[in-house]
């Protein structure tokens, strides 16, 4: 059998370490499946029900283990569908292959079926992005491509007509007229430590050594180097606040964090941005300007592995361009310890009444279901090594503020695009890239709804994720974002009918169980988190609780009245919610 073209690209990708593809067949790439298939004790071929899914998962691949994820589209509605995970990986500079088939080369241009040009529609979310015109670009256009996923942190796109795709792959059917042949490539990428110029480091010692009170803000640039962070943190006495994508850089009980920052942070990180005059910003692009300091009022020291970033959000008083790891190495041994400790205890103290005030908040008395209790129950009866998924929305506060890193846990979402669907997806491609290890996927109903097919995926290759649902049958970060507009809520409940996903679950396959009073809760979470292949377990939970920002301004607190004022529908549930709230914590101040 004559080796074809899509059987080198396949081949080549399994030469670079690529074990796994997630997409769905069609038309346009049965080529590309032949390669596959004659491929398969080498890469895995993961068979999704949506493309957007096979995108998350090639995402989810990708931050988690670091290595290229890959997935895998037909041409037209296919490769349309991968666009939204594609997107995830851009924005949260993931590295990921993205391979497409296209119309044969003899019919481009004449509007044949699912004519789409893919490459096209990828300009703006790829960081290379090319159609294969000839079977002698294989396999040297896979090494390029992968190589600038890797070197740029984003998208690569390669699209493969179907007539190229089963071509002879040496096949060479134009005459040569250039002084050129095909480059001969190797799937190998080099990358080492980058570290900062000295004379930029001794600036930034100079700066922060001349500060009285510094804060550090993490992001997950500075992942791996938690304890340099922490060390940081000791030398100059200052907090730690981590964004939602940093959450895992460095423990939730850490005595240098003052947690999350923004909508979803902490009372004691909001009191800590106006009260410093130097910030330190280690590995984050973290976009919520509101939630920083004023332009020109603390000195700022950013590393940034990034150039083009640096000072993005601030003006930058000194950008250290490099790893964080390799920059705090060179950085440390050049500040003097402050002896002052007041300013970190300041804040060790208001962590303290903060984390006092949450967990009076995870109350297993209060039906309907507390959402912040399912979290704690969550956190509580999770391994110690357990990875959680979570999604776009309220779930994503409950877990800011009531997941806790410890030991070997991680945390990924969503970050910069904030996109609803990828807790589920990103579980399943997790879970097969680390078999021995706890995958939980934490999803609100509307998350799950989107892409909820894929939990009969994890049950066909019996990836024993856990997926928990915080069901409040609504979209419930937009129905407080409407009030906090002023707006009373408008089309943001789903009403009656309600769905039992336990019973998808159940017809799947897998376990699933439907919680609906308090009581029973850890119970079912018990019975999920030992049951040996996937489970999910869906918590009806208080579709009124707010999920309120750690500092509530004058302006927020007006609005919301406002909103009640105009005619919101629910108000009285929401405020019998708040008011059990402000009971619960007011019992843990005795």
């Amino acid at each position: 059998m004559e080796t074809i073209t899509s059987e080198v690209l396949i081949s080549r990708l399994a030469d670079w370490g690529v074990d796994t593809v997630f997409g769905i067949p069609g038309d346009g790439i049965n080529g590309i499946m032949e390669g596959l298939r004659r491929n398969a004790d080498r890469v895995r071929f993961v068979l999704t029900h949506h493309e957007e899914a096979a995108a998350f998962m090639a995402t989810a691949h990708a931050k988690a283990t670091g290595r290229i994820g890959v997935c895998l589209a037909t041409s037209g509605p296919g490769g349309i569908h991968l666009a939204n995970g594609l997107y995830d990986a851009k924005l949260d500079h993931a590295p990921v292959l993205a391979i497409t088939g296209m119309q044969e080369t003899s019919v481009l241009g004449t509007g044949y079926q699912q004519e789409v040009d893919l490459t096209r529609l990828y300009e703006d979310v790829s960081v290379y992005n090319q159609l294969v015109v000839n079977p002698q670009q294989l396999p040297a256009l896979v090494d390029v491509a992968i190589r600038h996923a890797y070197a740029r942190r984003g998208v690569a796109h390669l699209c493969v007509p179907n007539d190229i795709q089963v071509a002879p792959a040496d096949a060479d059917p134009y005459q040569h007229v250039a002084p050129a042949k095909p480059p001969a490539t190797a799937p190998v990428y080099l990358t080492g430590s980058v570290r900062p110029r000295d004379e930029d480091v001794a600036r930034a010692a100079e700066v922060i050594n001349g500060s009285a009170k510094a804060a550090i803000l993490v992001g997950v640039g500075a992942r791996g180097a938690g304890a340099l962070v922490e060390r940081l943190a000791d030398t100059i006495a200052a907090p730690v606040i981590k964004t939602l994508s940093g959450k895992m850089v460095i423990p939730d009980d850490s005595p240098y964090t003052t947690g999350g920052i923004g909508l979803l942070g902490t009372a004691p990180s909001e009191e800590l941005i106006d009260d410093i005059d130097t910030l330190v910003m280690l590995g984050t692009n973290f976009p919520y300007t509101k939630h920083l300091p004023e332009a020109g009022k603390v000195k700022v020291v950013q590393v940034e592995i990034e150039e083009t970033r640096a000072g993005m959000r601030l003006p930058t008083d000194v950008p250290l361009i490099g790893d964080v790891e390799a920059t705090l190495h060179a950085l440390i041994p050049r500040l003097t310890r402050r002896t002052d400790r007041s300013h970190l205890q300041r804040y060790q103290a208001q962590m303290r009444d903060w984390n006092e005030k949450m967990h009076a908040l995870e109350s297993g008395e209060r039906d309907p279901i507390a959402p912040q209790y399912l979290a704690s129950c969550l956190d509580e009866l999770a391994n110690e090594d357990a990875v959680l998924c979570c999604d776009s929305g309220t779930i994503a506060t409950w877990a800011a503020r009531h997941w806790r890193i410890r030991g070997g846990r991680e945390f990924y979402l969503s970050g910069n695009l904030a996109t609803m669907a990828p807790g589920l997806p990103y579980s399943i491609a997790i879970q097969h890239a680390f078999p021995g290890r706890q995958v939980i996927a934490y999803q609100g109903d509307g998350g799950f709804a989107m892409l909820m097919a894929e939990f009969n995926t994890a049950c066909r290759y019996d990836l024993p994720i856990k997926v928990v649902i915080n069901n409040n049958n609504a979209l419930g970060q937009i129905l407080w974002e409407q009030m906090v507009l002023g707006y009373p809520e408008h089309g943001v409940r789903f009403g009656d009918p309600k769905p039992d996903f336990s019973a998808w679950a159940h017809a799947c396959g897998g376990f699933g169980a439907r919680v609906e009073k308090a009581g029973d809760l850890r119970a079912a979470l018990v019975e999920a988190f030992t049951h040996r292949g996937p489970a999910l377990v869906d918590v009806t939970v208080d579709p009124n609780e707010p999920p309120m920002p750690g500092k509530v301004s004058y302006e927020q607190a007006k609005k919301f009245a406002q909103a009640f004022l105009h005619g919101q529908p629910h108000k009285a549930s929401i405020a019998t919610t708040l008011f059990k709230d402000k009971i619960q914590q007011l019992k843990a101040d005795r």
